[in-house]
């Protein structure tokens, strides 16, 4: 947010000029992203006298971590209603702050809008503002080439591939008639290598019904165009194939097994890559009961590791958990990419959407996606009611192992440590990130 304050005496409402008051400017913030990234690939830098390259090679968070203090003392003197407080280190923050800046100075902008937003309780006008200037600019070209490059640079989404098609892979051995039912929102990149395996198999290649379920609804619009290149792929590999997209956005729990299609003759897959965190919290248990009901010979679940659910009414340890989690996520884009990638500013926008969301948006008013992530362990205890735990064989492990060794060190499988625990765990730089696990009835 590269904007003037004015001076530390004015009033909260005065922070930031108008411009981050209004649904249009909101917007043109998030489109001037979009333009600069397209300008001879050359972010821009903050106007400030304290910006700092973003190619320094400091780690997220690292030295003397300015930013993780500023803002976690901002998010106390919100929680405690401190105005002048507040006032003064938002301040702070906007000076100190740029989107094109290191990392310190990223992580500031971003949650500085989310805490911006609190403060003026703006967020859930911010959001909704925000998504709509993302859902205007994405494109089946855009969406492919972001998620091509993130997938070659990071395992942060393969890892959760690799495991999950290895799994329904082997619980689906010897089937005539599969039904993988894909609730996520990957874009149907997870196929193509399930599509080869099973034409490579031994035994007559099965036929494989794909139904998608779509949570997002950026998603939406290009669900086309995959649709028919799916179809087209899997012509080519020789499997015959039916590809059906349901869209319930937000709304996972209204799914029906007559809505699905499922069959008395299909053996059902469930795979569920980022999609649990997008239900309602009370509903999750409903849905996972839903899952049950279809009597699935697999559920595999992919879900980022963090916890934003246990402590979504303590505004401060959410915030805590937030920071934690998105100090690792950037440092993750931070040495995983160029400076100058657009797909890493891309990736950086639709994290402070999500920041927005998940700090500034009261959920009794609806209106949002949920983001509302759980660890893995308190997955397990949900899915315990419905499910019980499948322990990922020795050949999808090596498999995820050959797969980390394709990126630069720092990555790591890390298998469950005590019986409570179960799937397998993405790490980065020794810290979970990423939680992949298969269940059955």
């Amino acid at each position: 947010m590269d904007i003037t304050l004015f001076s530390p005496k004015d009033t909260l409402t005065h922070f930031f000029p108008s411009h981050l008051q209004s649904n249009d400017q909101v917007a043109a913030i998030d489109m001037q992203s979009n333009s600069s990234s397209n300008n001879n690939n050359q972010p821009q830098t903050s106007h400030t006298s304290t910006s700092r390259s973003s190619d320094s090679g400091e780690a997220c968070g690292g030295g003397n971590k300015w930013a993780s203090k500023l803002l976690s003392e901002c998010a106390r003197a919100i929680s405690e209603k401190d105005s002048s407080k507040i006032h003064h280190l938002l301040w702070m923050l906007n000076e100190l702050a740029s989107p094109y800046g290191d990392c310190d100075q990223k992580l500031a902008s971003y949650f500085l809008q989310a805490l911006f937003c609190k403060a003026t309780e703006s967020g859930q006008r911010c959001f909704k503002t925000l998504t709509t200037v993302a859902e205007k600019s994405h494109s089946f070209d855009s969406a492919r080439k972001l998620i091509l490059k993130f997938q070659e640079v990071s395992p942060w989404t393969t890892f959760g591939h690799v495991a999950s098609n290895g799994a329904i892979l082997e619980a689906l051995d010897g089937e005539s008639k599969l039904h993988i039912i894909d609730i996520s929102n990957t874009l149907c990149t997870q196929w193509p290598t399930l599509l080869e395996a099973l034409a490579t198999r031994n035994d007559e290649t099965p036929r494989l019904k794909l139904t998608v379920v779509v949570t997002a609804s950026i998603v939406r619009s290009v669900m086309k165009e995959i649709g028919q290149r799916m179809e087209k792929f899997a012509r080519l590999m020789g499997v015959p194939f039916e590809f059906k997209v349901i869209s319930v956005l937000n709304h996972v729990g209204e799914l029906t097994k007559e809505g699905l299609g499922v069959q008395e003759d299909e053996a059902v897959a469930i795979n569920c890559i980022g999609a649990l965190r997008r239900v309602e919290v009370d509903e999750r248990n409903s849905v996972i009961q839903l899952f049950r009901s279809l009597n699935p010979r697999v559920v595999t679940i992919v879900e980022e590791e963090a916890d934003f659910t246990s402590s979504r009414y303590d505004f401060v340890k959410c915030f805590e958990e937030c920071l934690r989690y998105y100090t690792l996520y950037f440092d993750m884009l931070e040495e995983s990419f160029v400076p100058t990638s657009n797909e890493r500013l891309m990736l950086e926008r639709e994290c402070s959407r999500n920041i927005v969301r998940v700090l500034a948006c009261d959920e009794e008013t609806g209106g949002g996606e949920c983001e509302r992530r759980e660890r893995g362990v308190q997955w397990s205890e949900r899915l315990r009611e419905a499910f019980s735990p499948v322990g990922f064989s020795d050949d999808v492990v090596d498999d995820v192992k050959a797969l980390l060794k394709r990126y630069k060190a720092g990555w790591a499988l890390v298998l469950p440590q005590g019986d409570h625990e179960s799937g397998v765990y993405l790490t980065w730089k020794e810290e979970p990130v990423v939680w992949a696990c298969a269940w059955k009835p």
